[in-house]
């Protein structure tokens, strides 16, 4: 047992000179001292030794448990006080250094544009409105006045989550929910993300941002609507601009047309942002369809009004000059800093 007691001391003082860190430290404190530690066996054969040499060894136990429990607490504290300085070395501050530069969060620029544009509205007497993403066909489509065969919605163009319910492909599925629910006057502006089945390239994207615009109530007129995107436009441009209306066709309005404006960058003599036209695209507009006044419940002979509908993105690309229309949705903070 003598021999044991002085082979444990050497073996410890081998352990004790290898361990290099306080973790190694407290493995080896468990090693000696823990409850099945080597010094706890030591004490449970000692009950083997003659009644004799039972205090002697005894005694011999404890010298060594003090020992070992004196080093190893000598041994954490060394070794924690080194691992501490060598994280302050590490961590340490010069405070002579310049602070670092902090960034603050910012609109992303289509909702930028977005609440310059729903301010406006909003100033000329437009509610905000809000539809769902995912709809029913009838809300997207069949209530518009979409024929069945109407291109638009074939698979190419819409995604369909089922045959009745697809992903919304413009904000128009806002007018029959509000109509339905309110009487006129109504005039609202409708926000919202749209999607489409397209291939993304500079020009388009299978997901955007629109902005829509109604008005009803009795006598509405087309010079009414004119007279509107004159005010709005030139309240979001801030300044006096030119607009173009051409004929064109949209199932929800009867008569529709497409609304241009004298192209802000070269003035209207012809640069690359307009494709050498002098004209900008910006939305398209019309008289509602009786028939979708009839949907959403309201009597055509009664009451008419005026819709609109713009592309955030196409609109912003013309304000900012952006060129590629993908850079919206990169991330990238070079181009998003700039806003």
């Amino acid at each position: 047992m003598q021999e044991k007691i002085e082979h444990i001391r050497k073996e410890f003082q081998q352990d004790l000179i290898q361990a290099s860190s306080s973790k190694l430290a407290d493995q080896l404190k468990v090693k000696y001292l823990g409850k099945k530690g080597v010094v706890q066996e030591l004490m449970l054969q000692l009950k083997e030794a003659s009644k004799e040499l039972r205090p002697l060894l005894g005694k011999e136990i404890n010298i060594l448990k003090e020992e070992i429990t004196a080093l190893c607490e000598q041994l954490v504290k060394r070794l924690h006080e080194q691992e501490e300085w060598q994280r302050m070395e590490v961590e340490k501050l010069d405070v002579t250094l310049p602070g670092r530069r902090s960034f603050h969060g910012r609109k992303h620029p289509i909702y930028l544009l977005r609440d310059q544009i729903l301010s406006v509205l909003s100033s000329m007497g437009f509610s905000i409105q809000y539809g769902p993403d995912l709809d029913s066909d009838y809300y997207n489509y069949e209530g518009l006045n979409f024929p069945p065969d109407h291109p638009a919605r074939d698979m190419q163009d819409t995604f369909y989550i089922t045959e009745a319910y697809l992903l919304r492909s413009h904000t128009s599925n806002t007018q029959l929910r509000v109509m339905e629910a309110h009487k006129p006057p109504i005039r609202i502006a409708a926000p919202g993300t749209v999607y489409r089945n397209e291939t993304v390239s500079a020009r388009s994207h299978v997901f955007f941002h629109q902005v829509e615009g109604m008005y009803i109530n009795e006598g509405v007129s087309f010079a009414d609507l004119f007279a509107t995107l004159k005010e709005f436009f030139q309240k979001l441009f801030c300044k006096p601009v030119e607009l173009r209306f051409r004929p064109s066709y949209f199932p929800f309005v009867e008569p529709g047309v497409e609304v241009d404006v004298r192209c802000t960058s070269c003035a209207g003599a012809g640069c690359r942002l307009c494709k050498q036209t002098g004209w900008l695209e910006v939305a398209g507009a019309g008289m509602v369809h009786p028939n979708v006044l009839q949907n959403g419940g309201i009597d055509p002979e009664v009451y008419s009004g005026y819709a609109w509908g713009m592309g955030i993105e196409r609109l912003a690309m013309t304000l900012y000059g952006v060129k590629d229309i993908r850079m919206f949705t990169e991330n990238d903070l070079r181009f998003l800093s700039q806003f």
